[in-house]
C-alpha cells in the first residue's frame, strides 16, 4: 500500500461505516431497483469511491463499471475488488463510448460538481436510448437539526454549505434532467434520522467548518458541539437528513 493511500485510511473507514448504516443500505438497493436493468446489462457507477455499488451491481448479474476521479480510490477499489471493473474519470469525462451503457448511476456526487448541466450532457452521451440514470444526493443546506440555539445552527448548516460546490444541486435534479432532456423523470426524497451518537462526528465536523469559514466563532463552535455531545450521550440528538433520489430515462434516438 502507497503511503498517499495509507494517507486515506481514516476516510475510507469512515465512509465504509455510512455505507453500513441500515438507511444507506436501503437507499443504495432502491437505486438498484430504479435502475430495472435486465441480467447482462451493462451500467456505470460514477463517483464510485472503494467500489461497494459496484460489487452489489456484480451480484446481480449485471456487468458493472465503477468510475471515479481519485487514482487513491481506484487504486483501493481495485484491490479489494481484482474482478471488478474500475477506471479513472469524473462525471465530466466518463471514459465511455456513446451509447456503451444501459444504466447510469451517481451516488453524492453533484454537489462537487460546477457544472451538473454538463455532467448530465455525457450522461446522457453513455447511455444507450432507452437506458436509465439515478441521481441520488443530500441537500447540504437541508440539514435539520435540534439544538437550544436555533439561530446559530442555521449559521452553522448555511455557511458548510457555502463550502460546498454546489449544495443545493440534489433539489435541482428534476429540473436538471428536464433541462438535459431526460424523459419520464421521477424524484423521491428519503429521510435519514439519527437519533445517537452515530452521526456526532458530522455534526461536530459541519461546526468546526463554520468557525473555520469566520460564520462562528471558536466559543460558539466549543459551545454548540459540547451541546450535541451532550445530546447524542442521553439520546437526544436528533439529525435529519433529506436525501434526493431521481430517476430518468435517456429518450431513444
Amino acid at each position: 500500500m502507497s503511503k498517499t493511500t495509507e494517507s486515506m485510511e481514516p476516510l475510507i473507514r469512515m465512509l465504509d461505516m455510512a455505507d453500513s448504516l441500515p438507511a444507506a443500505v436501503t437507499l443504495r438497493a432502491r437505486s438498484y431497483d430504479l435502475l430495472d436493468l435486465p441480467g447482462g446489462a451493462t451500467v456505470v457507477d460514477v463517483g464510485c469511491g472503494a467500489g461497494r455499488a459496484v460489487d452489489e451491481l456484480n451480484e446481480q448479474g449485471v456487468q458493472a463499471i465503477g468510475v471515479d476521479p481519485s487514482e487513491e480510490m481506484i487504486s483501493v477499489a481495485r484491490r479489494r475488488r481484482p474482478d471488478a471493473d474500475f477506471r479513472l474519470g469524473d462525471a465530466h469525462h466518463v471514459p465511455l463510448a456513446d451509447g456503451e451503457v444501459a444504466g447510469y448511476r451517481a451516488d453524492k456526487v453533484f454537489h462537487e460538481l460546477a457544472d451538473p448541466g454538463k455532467a448530465l450532457e455525457e450522461a446522457r452521451r453513455v447511455l444507450a436510448p432507452g437506458g436509465r440514470i439515478v441521481l441520488i444526493g443530500q441537500d447540504w443546506d437541508a440539514f435539520l437539526i435540534d439544538s437550544d440555539d436555533p439561530r446559530l445552527t442555521r449559521t452553522i448548516v448555511h455557511a458548510r454549505a457555502d463550502q460546498v460546490t454546489n449544495p443545493r444541486a440534489a433539489r435541482r435534479y428534476r429540473n436538471l434532467l428536464l433541462d438535459a432532456g431526460f424523459e419520464h423523470v421521477a424524484l423521491e426524497i428519503h429521510t435519514g434520522v439519527f437519533t445517537d451518537a452515530t452521526m456526532l462526528p458530522l455534526l461536530t465536523g459541519i461546526a468546526e467548518s463554520a468557525r473555520a469559514a469566520r460564520a462562528i466563532t471558536a466559543e460558539e463552535e466549543a459551545g454548540w458541539a459540547d451541546e450535541q455531545r451532550r445530546r447524542a450521550e442521553a439520546g437526544r440528538m436528533f439529525l435529519a437528513l433529506p436525501i434526493f433520489v431521481a430517476s430518468a430515462v435517456r429518450p431513444g434516438d
